[in-house]
This record gives C-alpha cells, sequence and structure tokens, in this order.
C-alpha cells in the first residue's frame, strides 16, 4: 500500500475522466490519529463520486484554501456549483479562490457529503485507528479512487449490465496494477 498505492491512485486518477459539475464538501473529525484530533475534509461530486480528501489539524480559512487548491490541481477546473455545511472557512475560501461558483449552504444539501464518511470510520475502526496523519492521508487518498473504480451502483443496474461494468472496472485495476 505504501510503496504502490499512491502510483496506482495516479494512474486510476488519470483514466477516470470529468466528474459531475457540482462538489458537495464536508470535514469530519478523525480522533484516532496517534491520539491528537485530526479533521478529514472530503468532496464528492453529486454522483458520489469522491473527488479528493485531505487530513489536517484546523477547519480555518488557511486549512479550506488548502483543500480547494488541492481539489482545483487535480481536477484542473472549478465546479459549477459547490455545496457545503454552514462552517464559515469555506465561504471564506471560495471568495479567494473560487469566486464565480455559486455556494449552497442550506441545511440538508450536504448530506450526501457526511454519509462519504462512513465507510472511512469503517475502515478506521478495522485498522486500530491511523498511525500518522500521512499515513491516513495516503490510505484514504488511494482508497477512494478504488472506491470510485468498483462503486457501481448496483440497485440501479440491470444484472447484465453489472456484470460488464465490474469486468471492465476489474480489467482496468489490472492495467493500472501491472502499470506500475
Amino acid at each position: 500500500m505504501v510503496k504502490f498505492g499512491p502510483n496506482y491512485a495516479n494512474q486510476l486518477r488519470k483514466r477516470q475522466g470529468r466528474l459531475g459539475d457540482t462538489w458537495l464538501m464536508d470535514e469530519a473529525v478523525i480522533v484516532t490519529v496517534q491520539g491528537e484530533r485530526r479533521y478529514l475534509w472530503r468532496a464528492v461530486d453529486q454522483d458520489d463520486n469522491i473527488i479528493d480528501i485531505l487530513v489536517q489539524k484546523r477547519k480555518d480559512k488557511q486549512a479550506a484554501t488548502r483543500f480547494f487548491r488541492k481539489m482545483l490541481k487535480h481536477q484542473g477546473w472549478s465546479p459549477r456549483r459547490m455545496v457545503t455545511d454552514k462552517l464559515r472557512s469555506y465561504g471564506a475560501a471560495r471568495r479567494e479562490i473560487m469566486p464565480s461558483v455559486v455556494h449552497d449552504q442550506d441545511r440538508y444539501s450536504n448530506n450526501r457529503a457526511e454519509a462519504s464518511h462512513r465507510h472511512t470510520r469503517q475502515h478506521e475502526r478495522q485498522m486500530k485507528g491511523f498511525k500518522s496523519p500521512g499515513q491516513a492521508q495516503r490510505f484514504l487518498s488511494v482508497h477512494s479512487q478504488v472506491h470510485n473504480l468498483f462503486r457501481l451502483g448496483r440497485h440501479l443496474l440491470k444484472a447484465c449490465h453489472y456484470r460488464m461494468f465490474r469486468s471492465r472496472a476489474f480489467s482496468t485495476w489490472a492495467q493500472v496494477a501491472c502499470a506500475c
């Protein structure tokens, strides 16, 4: 994971293509990084594809700005609309970095982003916490790209289409895993 994981994530990110134009963002607390409180910033698009993840110490404007810059660097374009909770650092960072983006802060709008933390919590429990912030960042970045590849929305597909998409995901994984 440590040696090949970032290479896999970069290869998958290159093959992924353009994601949705509405980004839903949220931050959650990861308590078990060496016993210190860390915040996990996560962005998903309207189709629940994970755009990016960043582990940071704070929830201030500087942290939000760093997260936005990282997302824009990886994506190469800004969204049409961004949905967040009412944390003020989102608005301040958006005004500085992406002033033309529509910012939606309705009460229940970012529930999809909040629900995306569930899988991270499960992995955190199974691993009995993360050893360091760097290890948490590496694991979560790689896991998000692999999750995007294999999350197919089975309940929305017929069985024949699901099998086709699943085999396509495995062939993509084989190409990425052999490319390193």
